[in-house]
């Protein structure tokens, strides 16, 4: 392969000249977590392990503690984490590895996890955090656990990774512009977990059949299932008919054919025992009972769900809020499952007009359209940042 002007061939593959690649060691000094047993407390001092590594800071809300006196233990031997270090995990979810930052409070390094840090200041620890996260480092761990049944790394091979090396300066440029999508990305993911905390608030109020005060909404009455829909119990075909050359309909069965609340195809069949129309609410009645999602498109049904016919989408809403009640109701030693009289009898609160059902559902619809559109784009910008590591990870494009 003709390298280009400026560029060179290397282990890694194509980079800059002027970059290097060295062992992580050369740069970054790597020291191993204390193999200690330490006393847990309530209220102590907090040890970050392979929990606390798996975002971009160290996240010690939910860490164990332990005494000062297993404190001082623990960061004996250059082992104390500093503004600037990162902790990386080398065991079980091997190859997390997040900041330490000058807002964390004192904590220790707990098992399974060990400190990497930089030997010159004007090295960026976002850089090499970048690196790690990336497939540079992915397909290396991948070479060293090929055929391992216990996924881990030791320190000597920690120090071992091949890492691309640009100048400082450039180091910092990649991190910032990285960090600027990372940053970009957690507040679209808040603004989508805000989101649905005010669709669960909406579902609360719009779904119950009595207001804020306590008093009954006016025009709303309790019917069975049963009375106010059509329910199409499913029947499994043999599995003879089944295919994957689009003969038939899809066969819909349980919660493995549905992805975000909507049927996916996975398979077909050529004999149809029991069909679902697109539109239709369908519910697994089998462990785990009471899931919810939609059809989109006609399906067959199998013996793992059924579907509900309503001539609006109030039913799928009521039915998503009440999905986590639907426990009490499974029976069965083997498979936790619901038959088709206790899905007809379950009780519905649900307003007579049909203008009132439709005006709630399409405040509900509305909020999961809006709520889609955000993690559809969520999804683009996450695209888009993988791109960005692999272009400037690379040097393909270049930031100074």
């Amino acid at each position: 392969m003709e390298v280009r002007k400026g560029y060179k061939q290397t282990e890694l593959g194509i980079i800059p000249e002027n970059w290097e690649v060295n062992k992580l060691e050369y740069y970054w000094t790597v020291v191993d977590c204390k193999h200690i047993t330490a006393e847990f407390v309530q209220d102590g001092i907090p040890l970050a392990s392979i929990t606390e590594v798996q975002n971009l800071f160290v996240d010690l809300t939910n860490a164990m503690q332990t005494t000062d006196f297993f404190y001082e233990k623990l960061i004996e031997g250059g082992r104390k984490p500093s503004i600037g270090d990162l902790i990386f995990s080398r065991n079980a979810t091997v190859g997390e590895v997040a900041q330490v930052m000058e807002w964390h409070p004192r904590f220790a390094m707990g098992q399974d996890v060990c400190l990497l840090r930089k030997q010159k200041l004007k090295y960026s620890t976002g850089y090499l955090q970048s690196v790690i996260k990336s497939s540079i480092i992915r397909k290396q761990l991948e070479n060293l656990m090929v055929g391992s049944t216990f996924k881990r790394v030791n320190i000597e091979q920690i120090r071992s990774f091949s890492i691309p090396f640009p100048p400082p300066k450039e180091q910092t440029a990649i991190a910032t512009a990285l960090s600027d999508a990372d940053a970009l990305i957690t507040s679209l993911e808040k603004l989508i977990a805000k989101k649905r905390l005010i669709k669960q608030g909406a579902m609360q109020e719009l779904l119950s059949p009595t207001g804020l005060d306590g008093r009954s909404k006016d025009g709303w009455v309790v019917k069975k299932l049963g009375e106010i829909a059509k329910v199409t119990m499913g029947q499994s075909p043999l599995s003879e008919f089944y295919n994957t050359q689009g003969i038939g309909l899809p066969l819909i069965q349980g919660n493995a054919d549905v992805e975000n609340r909507k049927t996916i195809v996975r398979t077909y069949t050529s004999v149809v025992t029991k069909q679902g129309k697109v539109g239709d609410t369908i519910m697994s009645v089998r462990a785990p009972v009471g899931e919810i999602s939609k059809a989109t498109f006609d399906c067959c049904l199998g013996r793992g769900v059924c579907a509900i016919s309503f001539k609006n989408e109030f039913l799928y809403h009521f039915l998503l809020y009440f999905e986590q009640s639907w426990a009490k109701f499974s029976t069965g030693s083997t498979f936790d499952s619901v038959n088709s009289k206790q899905v007809k009898e379950l009780e519905i609160p649900i307003p007579k007009s049909e203008a009132e059902q439709t005006r709630i559902a399409n405040i509900l619809s509305d909020m999961d359209a809006e709520i889609t559109t955000l993690e559809t784009k969520l999804e683009k910008y996450r695209k888009i940042k993988l791109g960005m590591m692999q272009e400037l990870l690379t040097g393909k494009i270049r930031l100074v």
